[in-house]
């Protein structure tokens, strides 16, 4: 006698400060199905009252977008589990710490509505959906596209918020909690 397989929905997310994309998918067993996918845009937020630099004048107010727009698909979509791209180590520091507070945000509001949270490095999720840890994005989107079945290949952030969340579908919960300690990347691979 078997047994039916309950549905996993996972919230991929791929923090920006200007553009936060989202993409919703739904696991059975070994199939995944799309649900939604977007991008929060945040470029038209509105500065808070700190003086001085622009970009600092509107952070808070964009980082406030960012966590209400979320909450929003978190409610709308109902999600089990999120699945989040880590910051890589930008040339420029500055941008690197505004991407951060971007996924700090993001992150944030996961755990907020008490959901667990998986992260996982640009070459982790390019290698569990291209099979390429240095897939460019237009093959990022085309595969997207081929696994959830879409009619056209979603934009860029829309793409790599599916493609977090199609790596975690896809044994990605060991990929996300397996210990790194000690073990650095080079040609693609963990190596100690």
């Amino acid at each position: 006698m078997g047994y039916a397989l309950s549905a996993i929905r996972i919230l991929g997310i791929d923090p920006g400060l200007r553009l936060t994309g989202f993409g919703v998918i739904e696991k059975i067993g070994e199939k995944i199905t799309y649900v939604s996918s977007g991008t929060i845009k945040t470029a038209s937020a509105k500065k808070s009252k700190v003086e001085g630099d622009p970009e600092r004048e509107e952070l808070p107010a964009r980082l406030k977008v960012i966590l209400d727009g979320l909450f929003e698909v978190i409610d709308t979509y109902q999600p089990h589990q999120v699945a989040i791209e880590k910051v890589f180590v930008n040339v420029n520091p500055q941008s690197t710490l505004l991407l951060g507070q971007a996924r700090g945000a993001a992150i944030s509001a996961a755990v907020i509505r008490n959901l667990s949270v998986a992260e996982y490095t640009a070459l982790q999720v390019k290698q569990a959906v291209v099979g390429n840890g240095h897939a460019q994005k237009e093959q990022v989107q085309e595969m997207v596209k081929r696994l959830l079945k879409l009619p056209a290949a979603p934009k860029p952030d829309s793409a790599d918020a599916l493609a977090c969340a199609i790596c975690h579908a896809h044994g990605g919960q060991g990929l996300g909690l397996m210990a790194t300690a000690g073990f650095r990347v080079r040609g693609g691979r963990l190596v100690g």
